[in-house]
């Protein structure tokens, strides 16, 4: 039997906190499926020190034995943190969504608890910005790259206050991995019914050209409201951003990491750039 699907929804307890829940919970109603809010439960252990020789027996026995009982204690700790986080969290999806909360609490990394869930992961809904980067000029937290370039299903990013999308801009530059976006996008639900746009810049070619018509035919073949755009050469995150504020688009959709991480080290990254420089929510599709 196969397990149920879901959103999974990270949260850390940071700031972001209530805008993962809220598009996860958006999401998770366009599928008619529920939310899983994962939590990650981090308990740092005492440094226990090499105490032979500078202490007797019993002296170090009693200090190891106070080191266990502050272990305990802060596990007790984030494990009630955690419990809290996760209730009020499930309280203001069902306060304002309509839609199936299931709680998960893991004593793990992100990613392993992430792949846990592998088989019923639909998408993974992060904050931009985690617990580890509150107090930072870094835009983006520092597992977002490694969770897109690991997940075969999308990732929505989000930072600001949820607010119900109307529209959203697909970025297109007619590489395999925009083909593949494009294919995604078509079998799915979350987006039909909002007012799309296809955007590509530059790449006059007819072979793109060819192949932007190719993708809005496929959108609105699948019943995507969707209008193309082909704009002039210029640089693609400082135009794709530009349009998405002149026309007042709610969402961003790009490929996730197309480059391997040896190649961006010579090419950069569009999707880093684009993360870093929107607050607006962001779907990575591989």
């Amino acid at each position: 039997m196969a397990a149920q699907q879901h959103i999974l929804a990270c949260i850390d307890g940071s700031a972001v906190t209530e805008s993962i829940c809220g598009y996860a919970a958006w999401y998770a109603d366009r599928l008619s499926l529920p939310v899983g809010l994962l939590n990650i439960i981090e308990v740092p252990a005492s440094v226990r020190r090499d105490l032979s020789g500078s202490i007797g027996i019993d002296s170090r026995q009693i200090l190891l034995q106070e080191l266990s009982e502050i272990d305990e204690r802060r596990a007790k700790i984030a494990n009630n943190y955690s419990a809290a986080l996760v209730k009020d969290a499930k309280s203001y999806i069902n306060k304002n969504f309509t839609v199936p909360v299931n709680i998960y609490q893991r004593h793990s990394k992100l990613l392993p608890a992430i792949e846990h869930f592998s088989d019923m992961n639909r998408a993974i809904v992060m904050g931009r910005r985690g617990e580890d980067h509150k107090n930072s000029r870094i835009n983006i937290g520092s597992q977002i790259e490694t969770v897109a370039r690991a997940s075969s299903v999308p990732i929505l990013i989000c930072s600001e206050p949820f607010k119900e999308p109307s529209s959203y801009m697909i970025a297109f530059d007619a590489s395999k991995t925009a083909i593949k976006v494009i294919k995604r996008i078509a079998k799915s639900e979350v987006l039909k019914k909002l007012q799309g746009h296809l955007v590509m810049i530059g790449n006059h070619d007819a072979t793109s050209k060819n192949s932007l018509s190719a993708a809005a035919a496929e959108l609105l073949n699948a019943g995507y409201n969707i209008d193309c755009h082909h704009l002039p050469q210029g640089d693609a995150v400082n135009g794709l951003l530009t349009f998405q504020l002149e026309n007042n688009i709610d969402i961003m959709v790009i490929g996730a990491y197309g480059h391997s991480k040896w190649q961006q080290l010579f090419l950069g990254s569009t999707t880093t750039e684009i993360l870093a420089s929107t607050v607006s929510p962001v779907i990575l599709v591989r």
